[in-house]
């Protein structure tokens, strides 16, 4: 005889949930990871590859990610129109400029990292360009190569800024952590934390700056 508490376990287990991830200032790579885990449903223990069980995802501040080092000029994007001389490649500066929802000022990360260059290849059947926004590009990559991929970019929900719609905001259950830790800039600090952080070097009272 089933109780109302194994009702309810079974109800939050086969039930789609909706999660959201705040992009500002992160990785797109790391939010893709985050986001395709979720749209596939791995984190349940009901998985299966044949099995819709995916969950849905939520992904606002889309304009504002990050990339490591100069990945920024680095990063290229590719597409063809299926013609001859069609091969078309872009900058993720260039596609993040041309996207109308993201279209804004690029954010830098400081961070170590060496020469790197990802082709990702995206065609549109009208245009031929690049439409899609980076991270959108970043999740769709990392998705299965079958049918059920587009069933699960459709549970993705990309906004530019922090400004959801009322129907979004209700189906709501839970906001993953942001994956890395945001820096906070020098005018964030007050001026109790900035005379306690220690300082290398006092110069005296005579010293000129050249």
């Amino acid at each position: 005889m089933s109780s109302f508490t194994k009702s309810a376990q079974q109800w939050a287990t086969f039930a789609r949930s909706w999660y959201l991830i705040d992009a500002r200032m992160q990785p797109p790579g790391k939010i893709a990871t985050m986001c395709a885990i979720r749209l596939q449903g791995k984190h349940k223990p009901i998985y299966h590859a044949l099995s819709d069980v995916g969950d849905h995802v939520v992904v606002m501040n889309s304009r504002h990610i990050a990339f490591s080092g100069n990945k920024w000029e680095q990063k290229m994007y590719s597409s063809h129109t299926q013609y001859p001389g069609g091969f078309k490649q872009v900058t993720a500066t260039q596609l993040h400029s041309k996207d109308p929802k993201a279209r804004g000022s690029v954010l830098l990360q400081d961070h170590q990292g060496g020469f790197q260059t990802e082709t990702l290849v995206y065609y549109h059947r009208h245009t031929g360009s690049l439409l899609m926004q980076i991270v959108k590009l970043a999740v769709y990559g990392m998705l299965p190569r079958n049918l059920s991929r587009r069933t699960m970019m459709q549970r993705l929900h990309l906004f530019p800024e922090d400004d959801l719609p009322e129907d979004i905001l209700l189906n709501l259950t839970e906001e993953l952590p942001q994956p890395r830790e945001i820096p906070r800039r020098l005018n964030e600090y007050s001026q109790e934390e900035r005379e306690a952080f220690p300082t290398l070097w006092t110069p005296p009272e005579d010293y000129r700056m050249k």
